[in-house]
């Protein structure tokens, strides 16, 4: 018997990631993340599926395996256990720790005798007064750093001897990013923070060094942004994902030549932000696809999905997968012609595919939607298109039950970052969509002005002029469902998360179409969000502009107009969007006699929605399906 999906199906899910194909191509390594009721957390193990078919099968027992990473012999697998190195001998045994101290991602070289990776310098003794110094002295999801660089390590895979090689006093580096090895195993390419003024400019720069850290230049724009850093085939030039100014814009794919010249961006007659993967923005490092230069895998996001781009001799093209269908990341093996994907689509999470990179066609190797819960319908996400009144078209997703009468109940939801983007994919996030299309609701998700995906004009459209310059993006498509006979005016509410929270404060505000809202992770206050924020010069420069703008654009300073029941969610450890941010929408609204709860979850950063507690996760759906349907009601309650 066939069900919608419910929010304590959390519990059951298990979602594959971050796929590492073995040099030859035969075989694929994977996390697996699954949620532990009983202790209530996230587990991730390892587990391997063969190109040529067969049931995948677990590698480790987890419960904290990350990042795998293949040795160029395909004989062994290192790995992060809890945050260590440890390594896996392909062919079975048991996993060995190579390091006794926090690591960033395993970066094999070339001959499989070191690896080098990107850690904090220093282990801060947790009960003693933190310094600071500089901006950027804590991050969300970790916390306090203090003045603690991030420095670039070798270790020797034999002897497990680790040499720090970057050093901020010497070098000046302040922040390292993932490494690469050169092509002859001598050299590292690195993003970094350089100089006294990077925490303060958001500067990222490309860096080369040898491995005893004498010889360290800084290559290309010194006042640009670096997100990724990897080699071209030859050795004689850096493939960089950056942008030239430190600005709110679109990553682009540049050569950056080792004689110090200027670079030669790759990607601009593409005109979509490449994606170089983080979470919640799907993607993957580029990739060479043989040991020469003559083809390219890289990822950019088109309408709000995540596509695969190869680049050649003739240019860009899209690799044609299904219709529908979103990367996450890709793993190439160079010279085998093969690539290992994680897709996902409106019927799947996420799954493990095999490319071939001749005939662009795709061999499912795992099933762990189906799997994990059988007999779970997922709801239909239909495409809708709006002509907004000064001629912007805004495109957006319907999600609701087709055999759900018109005129029912809509919920809102308005993405973060702002520049994020909403998928027509399965979701296992936003579980109340579920819950909530399973009562006759329908969930409208809109990619306003801001969003990644249209164009660097549309990602760019709202600086400047947050909630004034794309408010009309939300209220326009609203009224064209009211006006359609799809959704009941009196029924209708607003969420969001992250910029979504602020664009649901700023609308209950400065309109009258919502009954109900629901904010999470919010922002209210532009003003101590600027010096509170983990990342609140970059966001203020490069978002806002002028800081007598920042009164203005708040919608702390339009809190008088607010008379719709709320429900604040936030996160109690958030460094992104500060707990104080929910704080002072709470009493605004409790002082002036609007109906408030603020639920504050403890432990919870930013991305506690997408990583945190089970319980928390299930929670936040719980509370705003409860808030919306309590006020408005539902067709099937």
């Amino acid at each position: 018997m066939h069900r919608p999906l419910a929010i304590d199906d959390l519990y059951l899910l298990a979602l594959p990631g971050d796929p590492a194909l073995a040099p030859g191509g035969e075989r694929v390594v994977y996390t697996l993340t699954t949620q532990d009721a009983e202790l209530d957390r996230a587990e991730s193990a390892l587990w391997e599926v063969r190109a040529d078919g067969g049931a995948p099968r677990p590698l480790t027992r987890g419960p904290a395996d990350l990042a795998p990473r293949w040795s160029p012999d395909g004989a062994t697998l290192a790995f992060l256990r809890a945050g260590r190195i440890h390594l896996l001998p392909a062919d079975g045994g048991e996993a060995v720790p190579l390091t006794d101290r926090d690591a960033g991602v395993p970066v094999w070289s070339p001959d499989g005798a070191r690896i080098a990776f990107a850690a904090p310098a220093d282990r801060p003794d947790p009960d003693a007064p933190v310094q600071v110094d500089r901006l950027g002295y804590k991050a969300d999801g970790h916390g306090l750093l203090g003045n603690v660089p991030t420095a670039l390590f070798v270790v020797d895979v034999a002897t497990g001897e680790t040499t720090r090689i970057t050093d901020s006093v010497r070098h000046g580096v302040h922040r390292a990013g993932q490494p690469a090895w050169s092509p002859e195993g001598t050299r590292l390419a690195f993003p970094a923070s350089v100089g006294d003024r990077a925490d303060v400019t958001g500067a990222l720069v490309a860096c080369v060094t040898d491995l005893d850290g004498v010889d360290l230049r800084v290559l290309g724009n010194t006042e640009g942004v670096t997100a990724s850093v990897g080699w071209f085939p030859d050795g004689e030039a850096l493939l960089v994902v950056g942008q030239d100014t430190v600005r709110a814009g679109h990553l682009n794919l540049v050569r950056q030549p080792l004689d110090g010249s200027s670079g030669t961006v790759l990607t601009a007659a593409l005109d979509r932000n490449v994606m170089p993967g983080m979470p919640g923005y799907p993607g993957a490092l580029p990739q060479f696809t043989g040991k020469d230069a003559g083809g390219l895998l890289f990822c950019a996001r088109d309408r709000g999905v995540t596509r695969l781009y190869r680049l050649g001799d003739a240019g860009i093209a899209e690799v044609p997968l299904p219709a529908g269908t979103g990367v996450a990341a890709c793993s190439v093996a160079a010279g085998t012609g093969r690539a290992a994907v994680l897709v996902a689509d409106a019927t799947r999470f996420a799954e493990i595919e095999l490319l071939d990179l001749a005939t662009d066609r795709t061999t499912r190797l795992t099933r762990h939607t189906a799997d994990s819960l059988p007999g779970v319908d997922l709801p239909e996400i239909t495409e809708r298109e709006f002509t907004i009144s000064d001629g912007t078209r805004v495109h957006g997703f319907l999600i609701r039950d087709p055999a759900a009468p018109p005129g029912g109940p809509l919920l809102v939801d308005v993405h973060g970052g702002p520049h994020n983007a909403w998928a027509p994919h399965a979701d296992s996030v936003h579980l109340y969509h579920h819950e909530l299309a399973a009562r006759g609701w329908t969930i409208l998700a809109l990619n306003i002005r801001g969003s990644d995906g249209y164009g660097e004009a549309f990602y760019t459209a709202a600086l400047g002029a947050w909630g004034e310059g794309d408010e009309r993006d939300v209220l326009e498509p609203v009224q064209a469902l009211v006006d359609e006979g799809l959704a009941d005016p009196d029924r209708i509410a607003l969420t969001g998360y992250s910029y979504g929270g602020y664009l649901t404060c700023w609308l209950s505000a400065r309109s009258r179409v919502f009954r109900v809202a629901v904010p999470g992770g919010v922002v209210t206050d532009l003003v101590s969000m600027a010096g509170t924020s983990d990342v609140g010069q970059d966001l203020i420069d490069s978002e806002i502009g002028p800081r007598d703008r920042l009164a203005a654009l708040s919608p702390l300073t339009h809190a008088d107009a607010v008379r719709v029941p709320t429900l604040i969610l936030h996160g109690e450890a958030d460094d992104r969007c500060p707990v104080g941010q929910a704080e002072q929408w709470f009493h605004a609204l409790r002082s002036r006699g609007v109906p408030v709860r603020l639920v504050r979850y403890p432990g919870g950063d930013h991305m506690f929605l997408l990583t945190g507690r089970p319980s928390h996760r299930a929670d936040y759906s719980r509370r705003l399906v409860g808030w919306v349907t309590e006020h408005l009601g539902g067709d099937r309650d």
